[in-house]
């Protein structure tokens, strides 16, 4: 049981990583894009925001995470929790060497229904997984793409009259401020819904949680898990940046602040109003195509769009089949 947890542990931290990994599009593509700091410089600025984020968000929110599957204890729910990572953890892979901007939050859920379904106690609760996963993410699409777009109207009015020079320098710092924001946000939400997991793993193994744990989650869980989180970011996925921030739509520097400072506002309201995790990924690369979109949906580059969407409706089932498949791998490693 002890190599199980440990590698539950291991794998949390790998899933983390990939999930830094993912949020880096959301929190520098635009200001990567319209050149408002070099990319380096936005990876660190992001990191050391999202370590932020993860380090505090426990000791002030407690963000819940969907009861999604029954998860036996013992043995049997130690690899129901390491199949869901390591399915999770493949997805973001292979999704991070395509260029996909997709969501870990819905990658490691699907992923867990497929290890639940594999596993001979586990069960899905396919409620919890719809209303607290798939129907968030199809809310989230949409807000995003109607906020950003209404936002980039507000900003055109805001800075008529004001010589372009200045608007732009303007426009950089705010988009700075904006992707910090968002940074903060990922990293409260990303990392307590890692936390969760390794829970999940410290209850199935019977160690349990000590009753004073901020949010009922240890704290050298969630540093642990901030500090993965941080690392993804700077690794930062080149071609999902790239995805994001140049090959979907033309950004102009106001249709950029607008996206970032949607995801922003999208990602606090899940964590301060709704208590509910969001997808990073999901946020910025709908507000992208919502601004982007506002001179006309022409400049929408329709077939990465199509490949982007293909991949997003793919996670939940893909991360479940290689869940499924890493489950029944551990089991039969059990019985050698």
């Amino acid at each position: 049981m002890a190599v199980l947890l440990v590698a539950v542990v291991a794998a949390a931290l790998a899933f983390a990583v990939t999930n830094g990994v993912h949020s880096a599009a959301g929190v520098v593509a635009t200001s990567v894009a319209t050149r408002a700091l070099p990319p380096r410089v936005a990876l660190g600025v992001a990191a050391s925001f999202v370590l932020v984020g993860g380090l505090l968000g426990s000791w002030f929110l407690v963000v819940g995470v969907p009861d999604a599957a029954v998860v036996p204890t013992g043995d049997d729910g130690l690899r129901l929790v390491l199949a869901t990572l390591l399915g999770a953890v493949a997805w973001n892979l292979l999704t991070w060497r395509w260029g996909m901007p997709t969501s870990t939050t819905q990658a490691l859920f699907g992923g867990l229904a497929g290890a639940a379904l594999a596993a001979p106690d586990g069960a899905v609760r396919w409620g919890a997984l719809l209303d607290g996963v798939v129907l968030p993410g199809l809310g989230v699409v949409v807000a995003g793409a109607l906020v950003a777009a209404a936002l980039v109207l507000a900003l055109l009015w805001l800075l008529r009259g004001v010589m372009p020079a200045r608007a732009h320098r303007r426009l950089r710092t705010a988009q700075v401020v904006a992707a910090a924001a968002t940074a903060v946000g990922s990293g409260v939400l990303d990392a307590q819904r890692t936390a969760a997991v390794v829970v999940t793993g410290l209850v199935a193994s019977g160690v349990g949680v000590p009753a004073d744990a901020p949010g009922g989650r240890p704290a050298w869980t969630v540093v642990v898990v901030a500090l993965a989180l941080a690392a993804g970011v700077l690794v930062g996925g080149r071609r999902i940046v790239r995805t994001v921030g140049e090959r979907l739509v033309p950004l102009s520097p106001t249709a950029a602040l607008a996206a970032q400072a949607t995801t922003a506002l999208l990602l606090h309201s899940a964590a301060v109003v709704l208590r509910a995790p969001v997808s990073t990924s999901l946020s910025i690369t709908s507000a992208v195509v919502g601004a982007g979109a506002v001179p006309g949906v022409r400049r929408v580059r329709w077939r990465v769009l199509g490949r982007v969407v293909a991949a997003w409706v793919a996670t939940v089932p893909a991360a479940g089949a290689l869940a499924w498949l890493a489950h029944e791998a551990l089991l039969l490693l059990s019985r050698l």
